[in-house]
């Protein structure tokens, strides 16, 4: 039965965002068709806008259903999100300044042209964009996943063509705004869904503890239902699932700003002083993610009706429908209708600049480099708005062709991939001692380590590997990148005895340094005074 008031504010929501998405072509105008300008907002966005941008970029609608629906189902497991975004901004901080330097100084667009550049190598560079381009496509399925997720929620989940109609709609209206107004849209839009989803946030975690007997009762109940839970879960983490949570949270935060639709939030940002004073401004999202986390145990303990999953072949995930059913249940329907629009919207912005970056990755890196070398800037951005397209059409069969659980799966692994662009990207910002033909070897090996690992864990991501007698469960990923490295550091001296080519590095020391930010123009302001 389909909730009315709940679709209807839903509707008016999604309309609004919907307007903004199209005006936003207009807005800091530039020229859209070169690919700078479209791909990366002109290059412009200052702290407040990058700090929306990068947030809704890093917290997904995924995010809003996925933490709490692992903390719903595993417990205190489902933290380790909180300590992996943590420690990503420091190392944000660090990285990410010095590769938008480098990038400003050769007009750079993705992390795969500064591969290019530093190594003087198209395969390795075409490497890390291939990898850039698999680790994101599961990722926007997932954001679907948020959007149907949510439709569902609100009655609307019949078979065939018209339960799938919204969805479409809904991916359609995407396409079109991205298409029109590139990175320029989700960084409109990410204002409003921020706003959205703080005021979802704060009345959850404020009115439905109130209504349910505070927090006491709410820690007690979680805690009762988790013991009862096959796998049982707990509200304490267990010493033997330390290894398995700390390096999850370590490869995840190593993982976190290698993923292309970051860097390119990054990259969007007008100068290197902007991305720092975001690194130390992000960490509010921190504390807004600690509190989404909670409402899995708040959940838990209004003992929500997740039976909506199983409409939806949802299955072993019908933790995913734990956050909505609480709205439902809690709220009046129209201010589900607002949660459900703030999550739905949630979706559209990280699925908005994923697309984008996976669009930038294959016309620099595939398209220029190897098809047509000798395209004009406009036929760059042209491709490049196509690509988007392609890339949200395949997201969108993917979710409505194939079991859920495959996207699911396949974002976890892409995690696993994505690590194994660490050595070329972050390392080649300060040294270029790896051999080029090294670092693709350890990349493919760290590759198909990370693979055959998830493979060997039924499609987990946590690998045990035997110390005497002693299994140490730990990230998939971080083997994988081990391996990478020491294949790596082992064939590096092997290329130069050989006398392999190492080809010509683009950038010079001077494009890694740092320049000082010129203070304010406070003068036009003291002759008003004066």
């Amino acid at each position: 039965m389909v909730n009315w008031p709940a679709l209807i504010v839903f509707l008016a929501l999604f309309a609004l965002v919907t307007v903004l998405g199209f005006v936003a072509a207009r807005w800091r105008a530039g020229d859209l068709n070169q690919l700078h300008e479209w791909g990366l907002g002109g290059r412009q966005f200052g702290t407040l806008i990058s700090w929306f941008l990068l947030g809704g970029d890093l917290y997904t609608a995924y995010t809003f259903i996925a933490v709490p629906a692992l903390v719903f189902g595993t417990g205190a497991m489902g933290f380790f999100a909180m300590p992996y975004t943590i420690i990503a901004y420091p190392l944000i901080f660090i990285f990410m300044p010095r590769l938008w330097r480098v990038s400003r100084r050769h007009n750079y667009i993705t992390p795969a042209d500064f591969v290019r550049g530093r190594y003087d190598s198209r395969i390795l560079a075409l490497a890390v964009a291939l990898t850039g381009i698999l680790a994101t496509m599961p990722y926007i399925a997932l954001q679907l996943v948020g959007i149907q997720v949510v439709i569902a929620a609100m009655g609307i989940n019949g078979k065939g063509i018209m339960g799938d109609l919204p969805l479409i709609i809904a991916f359609v209206i995407l396409a079109a705004y991205t298409y029109t107004s590139g990175l320029r849209a989700p960084a409109m839009i990410s204002v409003v869904k921020d706003m959205l989803i703080y005021i979802t946030v704060l009345a959850a975690v404020i009115v439905i503890p109130i209504q349910l007997g505070g927090y006491g009762h709410i820690f007690m109940a979680a805690g009762d239902a988790l013991s009862l839970s096959k796998p049982a879960g707990s509200l304490l983490l267990g010493a033997k699932s330390f290894p398995a949570y700390s390096s999850l949270a370590f490869g995840s935060a190593f993982a976190l700003f290698l993923y292309p639709h970051v860097v390119t939030g990054v990259l969007s940002s007008k100068s290197g002083g902007v991305i720092k004073r975001n690194a130390a401004l992000l960490p509010a999202y921190s504390f807004l993610l600690g509190l989404i986390a909670l409402l899995g145990y708040v959940a838990l303990a209004a003992h929500v009706n997740t039976n909506p999953a199983y409409a939806l072949g949802f299955k072993q995930y019908h933790g995913q429908f734990a956050v909505p059913a609480l709205f439902l249940n809690q709220f009046p329907a129209w201010f589900a209708g607002f949660a459900f629009a703030a999550v739905a919207i949630g979706a559209l912005v990280p699925a908005a600049i994923m697309s984008i970056a996976a669009a930038n990755l294959f016309t620099r890196n595939v398209y220029r480099e190897f098809i047509r070398p000798d395209c004009s800037e406009h036929q760059e951005a042209s491709m490049a708005k196509m690509v988007s397209l392609v890339v949200k059409l395949g997201a969108l069969i993917f979710i409505l062709g194939l079991p859920t659980q495959y996207a699911i799966n396949l974002q976890l692994l892409g995690g696993v991939w994505i690590l194994q662009t660490f050595p070329s990207v972050i390392v080649g910002l300060y040294t270029r001692w790896f051999h080029r033909t090294a670092l693709l070897a350890g990349w493919a090996a760290g590759m198909i380590t990370g693979s055959v690992m998830f493979v060997l864990a039924d499609y987990k991501v946590i690998f045990p590997i035997s110390f005497g007698g002693s299994p140490l469960p730990v990230y998939a990923a971080v083997w994988a990148l081990l391996v990478n490295f020491l294949a790596a550091a082992i064939l590096t001296p092997i290329c130069r005895a050989a006398r392999l080519g190492a080809g010509v590095d683009q950038t010079c020391p001077e494009d890694y340094e740092e320049e000082r930010e010129p203070a304010a123009d406070h003068s036009r302001s003291e002759d008003r005074q004066v």
